[in-house]
């Protein structure tokens, strides 16, 4: 039996942390706003290539776009802390997931326990089992609007299947 009072916290992690964690992060905390399970929600990067800066324009048009309007964000890097202070670290692709990994192993052989369960999290896809959030970066507006599907499908499968089954 779980405890219902015990909040549940997350982060979303991408390389540079200004475009798909933060829209990660932005659709969570809209879709989980109102439900007293949810803790901190937060997003970092792997690379440290942007700290401080908003995510990228495009990010925040989506966001907007989706009626989504009050998410502000400065980018960071994941710091040892968060493997202490989140129940779950989500890595939109395999490359951050593998960094993620090798952060936490490091953690963990200087023996301090860590708390966060590391995952892709398209693991909550519901197509199939680590599905990747594309990088919109480069590419065309449109990719921002894809990872706006990915994330939103991501985050409600991941509310209905592991918070709201928790209550």
């Amino acid at each position: 039996m779980t405890d219902s009072s015990i909040k549940i916290s997350v982060l979303f992690v991408c390389l540079g942390n200004i475009c798909r964690s933060p829209m990660a992060e932005g659709v969570f905390r809209s879709l989980a706003k109102s439900h007293p399970r949810v803790g901190d929600v937060d997003s970092a990067g792997t690379g440290a290539y942007h700290t401080l800066n908003p995510p990228d324009d495009r990010t925040i048009d989506t966001l907007r776009r989706h009626g989504i309007i009050d998410y502000d964000h400065g980018a960071r890097q994941v710091r040892t802390k968060d493997f202490h202070e989140f129940d779950y670290i989500f890595a939109m692709d395999a490359y951050n997931f593998n960094d993620l990994q090798r952060l936490q192993r490091r953690v963990e052989t200087r023996g301090q326990k860590t708390k966060a369960k590391v995952m892709i999290f398209g693991d909550f896809g519901g197509r199939r089992k680590g599905e990747e959030v594309i990088d919109p970066y480069y590419g065309a507006d449109s990719g921002f609007e894809e990872v706006y599907e990915q994330v939103t499908r991501f985050s409600k499968n991941f509310l209905e299947q592991v918070v709201y089954t928790s209550t």
